[in-house]
């Protein structure tokens, strides 16, 4: 099978595949920044900072949701299929994002605290903000 055609079958092709990913990027960057406030940085001052935090956990996240298949109907069909995929796409990517983060490519290395943190407080956004995807289709719907 192809690069495209098994994405094909991981990536919706509405825009609900956009939809989810602009969220799902949105969550991470409210977890970075909240992160660089809490720790006495200044966001709006200092943007490279936020995105080089931000950037091992949005490409760990990217390549473990098409993977997992998120980016598609199925994927927030209800809320229990959006727990059940969500949750440990999410441990996953905290996983690979925090392993990046460890390596020369990205700095700011990583401490089981942090892991823990992400697992938590990330996860409260990205899985929140997906169950509140779930509860928007189903009252448009």
């Amino acid at each position: 099978m192809s690069t495209s055609t098994y994405l094909r079958t991981r990536v919706d092709r509405r825009p609900l595949a956009g939809l989810l990913a602009v969220g799902d990027a949105l969550a991470l960057t409210a977890f970075v920044v909240a992160g660089t406030i809490q720790h006495g940085g200044e966001p709006l001052a200092d943007p490279g900072t936020v995105a080089g935090t931000l950037a091992p956990f949005l490409l760990a996240w990217v390549a473990v949701a098409l993977v997992a298949g998120l980016y598609t109907a199925d994927a927030v069909r209800s809320y229990r299929r959006a727990l059940g995929w969500t949750v440990p796409a999410w441990v996953v990517a905290v996983l690979l994002g925090h392993a990046l983060r460890a390596t020369p490519v990205f700095s700011g290395g990583t401490t089981v605290a942090f892991v823990l943190v992400t697992l938590v407080v990330g996860g409260v956004l990205v899985v929140g903000w997906r169950l509140l995807f779930v509860l928007g289709t189903e009252m448009a719907g």
